[in-house]
């Protein structure tokens, strides 16, 4: 008995050639090409001037050093001042912006109602429009003078104010991404949870952030690199003195606003003063990809894929 061969599948042809999707196919790769060339652009020219600098500052003195004063003579070049800024003022702003954010997104996603998120999640994201300039005055002339009366000892400037501050600024960051992951996941999970007896709160803290825990965590280090790069409320309000002291009710001086204060002055451009912006800046960008790396494996780890 012949066997008949098998014809190969049939494979699906335009009939002519679509220009159209081929234009738009074109800009949309033109798109992604101009975005990688753009990172690759703030990359050389943030790192070229900072390899500049390290020609002559050791890596080791800027990386150890307890002090940091480049416009002073005799100048010195430790970064770890500004470091410490930075990761105070961020760790105030974190411990506002994560379980305010996160509270806010399991109600719009469980609690509320159609009609209640569909007021409430628009003013909430209202907020993150509001210039970073008027959070940083806010805090110097409301919530520092606010802190005073309640009986905290503040400095004018301080980590505490822009700090808190700079947390109710993100929470619309980590709400609103957390509240989407939340409201991608199944229903049918809310139901089983239901249906078992579990009461609300049950199944919105042990069903529905389980499973949206992939999404949740990427807000939350999107608020926080947001937080280590806030400029303008740690300018105004943390003021510009390099403290190597995690006590909030000092001034402290982050690296975002070291770089706009000094890419502002009369620095000489090309000398040694202004080369510290570019090494400050690196420092910061390594500081953020280091906390995406971290995140991406995170989110790796924890995603939850459903039919």
């Amino acid at each position: 008995m012949a066997v008949r061969a098998q014809a190969p599948p049939a494979r699906l042809r335009a009939s002519r050639a679509r220009h159209g999707e081929l234009v738009v196919k074109g800009l949309l790769g033109a798109c992604a090409l101009i975005s990688v060339a753009t990172t690759i652009g703030i990359v050389l020219a943030l790192f070229l001037p900072a390899f500049e600098f390290f020609q002559d500052v050791s890596i080791r003195e800027f990386a150890t050093g307890t002090e940091w004063a480049p416009l002073f003579e005799p100048a010195l070049f430790g970064v770890l001042p500004l470091v410490v800024g930075t990761l105070s003022v961020t760790f105030w702003a974190v411990l506002v912006a994560i379980p305010l954010g996160l509270g806010a997104a399991i109600y719009l996603s469980e609690y509320a109602s159609d009609r209640t998120r569909k007021l409430l999640k628009p003013l909430l994201e209202v907020l993150a429009g509001i210039p970073t300039i008027v959070f940083g005055y806010f805090a110097l002339t409301f919530f520092t003078p606010l802190l005073r009366d309640l009986g905290i000892e503040l400095d004018i400037f301080n980590a505490l104010s822009a700090g808190l501050v700079m947390g109710v600024m993100i929470i619309p960051t980590v709400a609103s991404l957390s509240e989407d992951a939340m409201a991608a996941v199944p229903r049918d999970l809310r139901y089983g949870a239901f249906a078992l007896g579990s009461s609300r709160m049950k199944v919105s803290t042990r069903v529905v952030v389980p499973a949206a825990i992939s999404g949740i965590i990427a807000a939350f280090v999107l608020g926080i690199s947001r937080a280590v790069g806030e400029t303008m409320i740690a300018l105004v309000a943390a003021g510009q003195q390099p403290n190597m002291s995690f006590d909030p009710r000092e001034a402290v001086e982050t690296m975002a606003a070291f770089i706009a204060a000094t890419g502002a002055g009369d620095v000489p451009t090309g000398s040694l003063e202004y080369k510290t912006i570019f090494a400050v800046g690196a420092t910061l960008f390594v500081m953020t990809l280091i906390l995406n790396v971290v995140s991406i494996r995170l989110v790796e780890r924890y995603r939850e894929v459903y039919e």
